[in-house]
């Protein structure tokens, strides 16, 4: 069985790598320079691991089935 926090760690880090992804391609049409477009997505990245990490470890350790 694999490890809650290791499927944890993939998940909200791949919402959130997907979530600056998307941000980073908003901003591709706009008149933004390179340093906003790069700090932006890592703002996006940050605050979507903050917010995703609480969240994403219990449902998938519900999910598992896993206890403790």
């Amino acid at each position: 069985m694999k490890s809650v926090g290791f499927v944890s760690a993939v998940v909200y880090t791949s919402v959130s790598v997907l979530a600056a992804g998307l941000f980073l391609l908003a901003t591709l049409p706009g008149q933004y320079t390179l340093v906003e477009r790069i700090g932006g997505t890592a703002w996006v990245f940050m605050l979507s691991m903050i917010i995703l990490m609480p969240v994403v470890t219990p449902l998938i350790k519900k999910r598992l089935g896993a206890t403790g």
